[in-house]
């Protein structure tokens, strides 16, 4: 019997909604739905309402395709009220014995203990960057090592409790119970990297409408993580202002126009809008470039600073990763790897079966990685979405949109 996984990600432009099933290990993608987002703002619900309508319709879309009714989600998680820190934590190991997992989970808690988060905070991934067992330091696998002391460094990812809620009260409103909460960029990096790019040292920088989220992932997990306050709508933003144009017709010009690299373009091109006025004019194809390169070398400017923040001042040979619909703009590679000094490429998740045409782009990324992350992303504590415990049932007509609007 197959067992089937279902992930919802919900960003500031799009919500998807992605199921899959998994045989002998392998992951096939048999439902995909899709909607705008509305009542999102910088990846935070500013709308419960309209929210959890286009919650409602990417579901629906879901489990039509995939023929399954769908009760609980993965669903992922941004936005600037996430923050990340570093702590460590102890515990002495009975004598005589091995290190357990219970052994694990308590130097893990006390990791967090020491981290001491206020009331409205609520911690979402702990994930271990290193063990010491006694003397012995670089262990990646305490389990079934003899010591008397265990002690871990770990790097703990944090949540606006209101935030988290707020989430939750859409997912409700629509007959679905969140499973668990996951941090976008570990979501996409288990659909876009290879593991030996995890150990020799990389970044992943997932560009989402309203900010971008960045993961250094070194000797095969998680070394640092941060929230960039800049998105692909700060680029359409910027058009939009610039050229006096609707958000819309912006968003239209940089998917079509817009280029990182001014000095490729001929200063004589130009191309036509129609601003505010309602008169059509002329706009240069490179005036344009320079207004989205500024904004590109910005995003990666406090890309460096946080690298710097974390401390981290080893090589990276893997470099970065970019991905996320932010991440298809026109030649945005070659101003991160000016601005970053190493390698970059774009990426695309990695799919063996299932919907492959339709979600080779790296704007699903996320989406596909929620279900990668349910199959293998346990390396981070607390793993309550448990492949043992989930249910699903043949699709029945819920009426999902219905619910949404209860009466009173």
């Amino acid at each position: 019997m197959a067992d089937v996984l279902f992930g919802l990600d919900i960003g500031t432009t799009k919500i998807c909604a992605i199921v899959g099933e998994v045989r002998d290990e392998q992951l096939q993608i048999i439902g995909f739905g899709m909607s705008p987002s509305h009542g999102m703002k910088r990846g935070m619900v500013v709308d419960v309402k309209v929210a959890s309508q286009a919650i409602a319709t990417a579901v629906e879309q879901a489990e039509q395709s995939s023929g399954y009714q769908l009760s609980r989600a993965l669903v992922s998680m941004a936005g600037e009220h996430l923050q990340s820190h570093n702590s460590r934590g102890f515990v002495t190991v009975n004598r005589g014995e091995t290190i357990s997992k219970v052994d694990v989970e308590r130097a893990l808690a006390s990791a967090l203990k020491n981290q001491r988060l206020p009331n409205t905070r609520e911690m979402v991934h702990i994930v271990p960057r290193a063990y010491k067992v006694d003397d012995q330091t670089g262990v990646t696998t305490p389990l079934g090592m003899y010591g008397s002391r265990l002690e871990v460094e770990a790097h703990i990812v944090t949540a606006s409790s209101v935030a988290l809620k707020n989430l939750q009260k859409c997912t409700s409103d629509v007959a679905l119970k969140t499973e668990d909460f996951v941090l976008n960029t570990l979501a996409s990096a288990e659909a876009v990297l290879e593991p030996s790019e995890r150990e020799v040292g990389v970044i992943v920088i997932d560009i989402g409408g309203g900010t971008s989220d960045v993961a250094l992932y070194k000797d095969g997990t998680v070394w640092h993580t941060d929230v960039i306050p800049i998105g692909g709508e700060y680029f359409t933003q910027d058009i939009a202002i610039g050229l006096r144009v609707p958000m819309e017709t912006a968003e239209q010009i940089k998917i079509q126009h817009g280029n990182c690299r001014p000095h490729d373009i001929d200063p004589e091109t130009n191309f036509q809008i129609k601003p505010f006025s309602g008169e059509r004019i002329e706009v240069g194809l490179q005036e344009l470039a320079f207004v989205v390169e500024a904004r590109a070398e910005e995003l990666f400017d406090h890309v460096v600073a946080s690298i710097k923040r974390s401390g981290y001042d080893g090589l990276l040979p893997a470099g970065v990763v970019l991905t996320g619909g932010g991440a298809q703009l026109r030649n945005l590679r070659e101003v991160a790897e000016r601005k970053l000094g190493v390698p970059v490429r774009v990426a695309k998740p990695h799919i063996v079966v299932g919907l492959v045409d339709r979600l080779q782009s790296p704007k699903y990324a996320t989406a596909v990685g929620l279900l990668r992350f349910a199959m293998t992303g346990q390396n981070t504590w607390r793993p309550n979405y448990s492949r043992q415990t989930r249910r699903v049932e043949p699709l029945k007509m819920l009426g999902r949109l219905g619910k949404v609007f209860l009466p009173g």
